[in-house]
């Protein structure tokens, strides 16, 4: 290991810019884990700190692929080669657009408040991530500040595979890494501690900075924008870290009773002050609301606004009987009386409700989400087996996210099949090395990730609304 933290690597990182210190630069972090290390470059070359936004624009029927990318400002860089390639029409990739460009502002007013992002023209801007695997989203924020009206760009990380400088290109005029280990894997790896960074982080080290630059009185007033007035949920986000648990002062969290006919499941209901929806879990092959690996994951959702439902889909009677285990029937069943009864409890009135189905769950997630009175915002499945919904695949309206490591082939084969069923907004995430219960270093955290995203972007007004896209 090479880091402490995210913090830690950005102190070392700051060391092999100190070149660049009192050159008027702008230090731009990937949100969210790029924040806290562009957070302590930031405060190293007594530089303004802001986040750079970026929404990849995926191709409608297969969104892993990218035909573009936007950012703030009506900045938009497009592959015109995957456009023709692929036969996107225009309206379609409009549709997408204006989609991704909702919840691109919708997460600049959740980082910044009432700040508005600091200019980049004719400024040197330093791009910044905690590490690169890929490069991709790297290589997009580049493109966007240049876009923005950047003069220079240096692309900046902690740490970066060996040959890393080959996959950029030339979206970037300088790259800087002080790390570049022959035998790179994963980015964390090289973190002791490399939790995933909550909204609350990123909001909270924005108004550091910006509070840092109105106490220094430096800078102009093109890139120092005096933070407006501090509300109870800026309060909250400058007084949060990753270690606190959601539930314990505002909000409700609660031990539940859920009386479905004559049987009664046990639960746990959390929903943090303000949340933006509620997250329903269905967990797999007998496990319970204990499961550490969906309780790891909860808690995340919790951090990132989100509220959570743990139960039984099953009495411990029940799940004597494996035959239950495996009946996707009767754990969909339970599932929908689930979130009946979830709506009506005062804490989640009016909150869009998600469903995360492991392993078999996912079956049930998807059954249950397919009725035709479901009204589920969007779905995410962690290692899971979505054939299991069989038929019902194709009337799933919610947008479907399905997560399984790259090394449980035989599921990964399962849920490809299964994707080619969906007629919904949908994405296949493949966590690289993992394995099918995601025990891997880092692989429960990109799960979480990956699952606190798509819920977050899913669940605001417009898109719930917007469901069935």
């Amino acid at each position: 290991m090479l880091f402490m933290d995210r913090r830690d690597a950005g102190r070392q990182l700051a060391g092999s810019l100190r070149h660049l210190r009192g050159a008027g630069v702008v230090v731009l972090g990937l949100p969210r884990g790029g924040v806290p290390v562009a957070a302590a470059v930031a405060e190293a070359l007594d530089a303004p700190l802001d986040v750079c936004l970026v929404r990849k624009l995926g191709v409608p029927f297969h969104q892993e692929l990218g035909m573009g990318a936007i950012g703030e400002g009506g900045v938009r860089v497009i592959n015109d080669e995957v456009v023709r390639m692929t036969g996107v029409t225009e309206d379609e990739l409009a549709g997408v657009e204006a989609h991704e460009r909702q919840v691109l502002e919708s997460r600049a007013r959740r980082y910044r408040g009432g700040r508005a992002p600091i200019g980049l023209e004719g400024r040197t801007v330093v791009v910044i991530d905690d590490g690169v695997a890929t490069g991709s989203t790297a290589r997009a924020a580049c493109r966007i500040a240049r876009e923005r009206g950047a003069e220079r760009i240096v692309l900046a990380v902690p740490v970066a595979p060996r040959d890393w400088t080959e996959r950029m290109g030339s979206d970037a005029d300088e790259f800087v890494s002080p790390h570049t280990p022959r035998d790179f894997y994963a980015i964390g790896q090289f973190y002791v501690d490399f939790a995933q960074t909550e909204d609350a982080e990123v909001v909270a080290c924005l108004a550091e900075a910006a509070d840092r630059a109105v106490g220094s009185g430096s800078g102009s007033d093109s890139d120092r924008t005096r933070p407006g007035p501090v509300g109870a949920g800026d309060r909250e986000a400058h007084g949060a870290t990753n270690n606190e648990a959601v539930g314990k002062g505002d909000g409700s969290d609660r031990e539940v009773y859920i009386q479905i006919g004559r049987t009664t499941l046990r639960g746990r209901l959390t929903v943090p002050e303000g949340a933006a929806g509620v997250v329903v879990f269905a967990h797999g092959s007998g496990s319970s609301r204990h499961s550490p690996r969906n309780r790891f994951v909860a808690v995340g959702l919790n951090r990132a606004g989100l509220g959570t439902l743990l139960f039984d889909l099953l009495t411990e009677e029940e799940e004597a009987d494996r035959a239950n285990v495996f009946d996707t029937g009767l754990l969909a069943g339970r599932l929908t009386d689930a979130t009946g009864w979830l709506r009506e409890q005062p804490e989640c009135e009016g909150l869009a409700v998600g469903y995360f189905g492991a392993s078999t769950g996912a079956g049930a997630a998807l059954w249950s989400a397919a009725e035709p009175d479901a009204r589920i915002a969007a779905v995410v499945s962690r290692g899971g087996r979505p054939d299991l919904a069989g038929p019902r695949l194709p009337g799933v309206t919610a947008p479907t996210l399905l997560i399984v490591g790259g090394d449980d082939l035989q599921v990964l084969d399962l849920n490809r099949a299964a994707r080619s069923r969906l007629h919904c907004e949908n994405r296949l995430a493949v966590v690289p090395g993992a394995t099918h219960l995601f025990e891997e270093t880092g692989a429960l955290e990109q799960v979480t990730e990956l699952a606190g995203d798509w819920f977050t972007d899913h669940m605001t007004p417009a898109a719930h609304t917007a469901a069935g896209f």
